[in-house]
C-alpha cells in the first residue's frame, strides 16, 4: 500500500470521527448528564449556573477541532517533511506555535467547562494555574502521541517497502511489532483525547503489550513447532492459555504499582488480559500464519515451477543450437560433393562427427572406448587433410579395432 492510499484513508476517517463527535455534541442538547468533567451536577453543587453551551459545547467544539487540525498537520505535513529533511527549522517552529496554542486553546475552554473547580481554591490565580498547567501538559501528550504515531506509521511503510529486499523472519517480525506499536498509539490517542482516565490507559497498554507479545511468539516459534507435527488449533490454543496465564502475574505486578492501593484494579486488568488473549490473540496468530505458509507454499511452488521452465528452456536452447550447427555443416558438405571436391566434403563429415561427440557424449563421466578412438581418428583424418599436400609431412597411425566394452573417461586419448 502507498502512502498517499494511507493518507487518504486516515484523513477520511478522522474527518468522520470528527463529524460524528460533532453530531453527538448537537444530539445531546437535553441531556444534563454529559460525561465525566461536563456533569450538570458538579455546576450544581458548586452553586453555578450551568448552560450546555457555554458550559459544554463551545468548549468540546474548540476540543474537538483541536484534536482534528492537530492530527492532520502533524500528519500529513510536519511529520513527513522532517523525515524527508525539508524546512527542519520551520516545522519545529510549528510543533511549538501548535503546542502553544493547543495549551491556551485547551485551557480556556477549561475554564468554562470545568468552572466548578474554581471554587475549590482560594484565589483565581489558583485555579487558573492549575487549570492551564492540565492543559499544557494535555497539549504536549497530545502532540507527542500524534508525532510518534506518524514515525510508527513511517516506519511500518518502510519496513514493508523493503521486506521484499530481505524475505527474513526477523524483517517480517519488525514489521508485524512496528503494526502492534502503530494499533496500541490509536487506541491511546483515541483514550487521551476522550479525557479517558489513566486507569483505562494503564490497562490498554499493559494488555496490547501482551497481545503483540504472544502473537509474535505464536507465529515465529509456537506455531512453526506445533503446525508441521498436524497439531490442531485446540492444543495451540490451550498453550497460548497457559502463557496468557502465566503473563497476568507480570502484568498484575506492575498493574499494582500503578493502581495502588487499589487492588481490585489488578483484579479489572486480569480479567480483561485473559478473554483478549484466547478471543483475539490466539485465533488471530493462527490466521497470519497458516494465511502465511499458504502464501510461502504457493511460492515455492511457482518457484519450483518457473526452475522447471528455465531448465526446459535451457534444454530446449541446447538442442537447437547444435541442431542448426549440424544442417549448416550438412549444406557445406553436400555443396562440396555437388562440386567433386570430396576431401572437403569428407573434413566436413570428420568435423561434425566431432562435434557431434563434443556435445553429446564430451559431458558424461564415462564413455565406450571405441567412441572415444573414434574422435581420435576423426581428429587424425583431418590433420591428413591439411598436410596432404606436403610431402615432407607423413602421418602414420596404428590404431588396433575395439571390440570390447571398455569405458573410458571422454577426451583422455587426444591429450596424447
Amino acid at each position: 500500500m502507498k502512502l498517499k492510499d494511507i493518507q487518504k484513508a486516515e484523513f477520511w476517517t478522522a474527518t468522520v470521527i470528527y463529524a460524528f463527535a460533532i453530531i453527538s455534541l448537537i444530539s445531546n442538547v437535553n441531556n444534563r448528564n454529559h460525561g465525566y468533567g461536563y456533569d450538570y451536577y458538579y455546576f450544581k453543587d458548586a452553586k453555578l449556573t450551568y448552560s450546555y453551551l457555554s458550559n459544554y459545547f463551545i468548549p468540546e467544539l474548540f476540543r474537538y477541532s483541536l484534536l482534528y487540525i492537530s492530527f492532520l498537520l502533524i500528519n500529513f505535513c510536519i511529520i513527513p517533511s522532517l523525515i524527508k529533511k525539508k524546512d527542519e527549522l520551520l516545522n519545529y517552529f510549528l510543533l511549538f506555535i501548535l503546542f502553544i496554542s493547543a495549551g491556551i486553546i485547551t485551557g480556556i475552554c477549561r475554564t468554562y467547562s470545568q468552572a466548578y473547580l474554581i471554587v475549590e481554591y482560594d484565589t483565581l490565580q489558583q485555579a487558573y494555574n492549575r487549570i492551564f498547567f492540565s492543559a499544557f501538559s494535555y497539549a504536549i501528550w497530545l502532540i507527542i502521541l500524534i508525532s510518534a504515531y506518524g514515525l510508527m506509521r513511517e516506519l511500518t511503510l518502510y519496513l514493508m517497502a523493503n521486506k521484499h529486499k530481505n524475505m527474513e523472519s526477523q524483517n517480517q517480525m519488525k514489521v508485524d511489532i512496528a503494526v502492534g506499536l502503530a494499533f496500541w498509539l490509536v487506541g491511546l490517542l483515541l483514550w487521551v483525547s476522550s479525557n479517558s482516565a489513566f486507569e483505562i490507559c494503564v490497562v490498554w497498554t499493559l494488555v496490547i503489550f501482551a497481545t503483540i507479545g504472544i502473537i509474535i511468539y505464536s507465529i515465529y516459534y509456537l506455531l512453526p513447532n506445533l503446525y508441521p507435527h498436524n497439531k490442531k488449533f485446540k492444543a495451540f490454543f490451550w498453550q497460548v492459555f497457559f502463557i496468557a496465564l502465566l503473563l497476568v502475574i507480570p502484568i498484575s505486578l506492575v498493574s499494582l504499582f500503578f493502581f495502588y492501593p487499589r487492588g481490585e484494579a489488578v483484579l479489572v486488568t486480569a480479567l480483561f488480559h485473559l478473554p483478549t488473549q484466547l478471543l483475539v490473540s490466539a485465533p488471530l496468530a493462527w490466521f497470519i500464519y497458516k494465511r502465511r505458509l499458504a502464501n510461502t507454499n504457493e511460492l515455492t511452488s511457482l518457484r519450483t515451477e518457473l526452475g522447471k521452465s528455465d531448465a526446459s528452456l535451457s534444454f530446449l536452447q541446447s538442442q537447437i543450437n547444435p541442431h542448426f550447427l549440424f544442417n549448416a555443416l550438412n549444406t557445406l558438405y553436400g555443396t562440396a560433393l555437388q562440386e567433386n571436391a570430396e576431401r572437403t566434403g569428407e573434413g566436413i563429415q570428420k568435423l561434425g562427427d566431432m562435434m557431434r561427440f563434443m556435445l553429446h557424449e564430451n559431458v558424461q563421466d564415462k564413455i565406450s572406448l571405441t567412441r572415444d578412438v573414434d574422435y581420435l581418428e576423426n581428429y587424425i583424418s583431418l590433420q591428413k587433410l591439411r598436410t596432404s599436400r606436403s610431402s615432407d609431412i607423413v602421418i602414420e597411425t596404428q590404431i588396433d579395432e575395439q571390440l570390447n566394452n571398455l569405458q573410458i573417461t571422454p577426451m583422455l586419448l587426444i591429450l596424447l
